[in-house]
């Protein structure tokens, strides 16, 4: 969840393929940084992450070169930035509670954010209440509201709702699909229930609101 629009930064995604253990020479579960209930997040100088940066860039030049070896290359500096995470970790435990709970918000945002965006009227949510949220992830449904208020000030069934209204916004504007279409994507029974939540949300109907 972005806690600030204006945001600017690189990420790099790779596959278990490319790190191998014959290959890298590392094992990727036996990491700490992998392991469940790591740090996630990590607050950084600007100095560090003008180094990171510094990186990042080298990458990006390798992945255009011509080298023969470049993947070779770019599996070191893949390790490289692993291993810079995994001196940033925590060596104690103090932060045990905080890392559980930034786990918990993390795989909520996940669980939500992999329902959308609906490119497709056959497309429909399958997760839509914080009783269903907790259950996937083998939680209470009260101890998941706990650990989002206190990190978001916001309820779970709040950030379903938002979550929600900003699809349905979407649908409205940049689709042509008809109300009901929409209603079922969003994982409503029935149009009039679709009109009344985003009456609620919005203070106008549906219609109104596409015109």
């Amino acid at each position: 969840m972005s806690l600030d629009e204006n945001q600017a930064g690189s990420f790099c995604v790779f596959t278990d393929e490319f790190l191998v253990k014959n290959k890298s020479g590392v094992a990727l579960d036996e990491l700490p940084i992998f392991k469940s209930g790591g740090y996630p997040v990590f607050e950084i100088t600007d100095e560090k992450a003008e180094e990171i940066a510094a990186t990042f860039r080298k990458m990006k030049d390798e992945i255009a070169s011509d080298y023969e070896f470049k993947y070779d290359l770019l599996r070191n500096y893949v390790l490289e930035l692993i291993h810079y995470g995994q001196k940033l970790q925590p060596a104690t435990a103090l932060h045990s509670h905080q890392n559980a709970s930034a786990r918990i918000l993390s795989l909520f945002i996940e669980l939500l954010e992999r329902q959308f965006p609906i490119e497709s009227t056959n497309q429909r949510l399958t997760l839509r209440t914080a009783k269903e949220y907790a259950e996937r992830l083998a939680i209470h449904v009260n101890h998941l509201n706990k650990v989002l208020k206190e990190n978001t000030g916001k309820t779970t069934t709040e950030i379903i709702t938002s979550r929600m209204l900003q699809e349905a916004k979407i649908l409205l504007k940049q689709t042509d699909w008809n109300i009901s279409e929409i209603a079922y994507s969003l994982g409503f029974e029935e149009v009039a229930h679709f009109s009344n939540f985003f009456k609620k949300q919005t203070s106008v109907a549906p219609l109104t609101f596409r015109t």
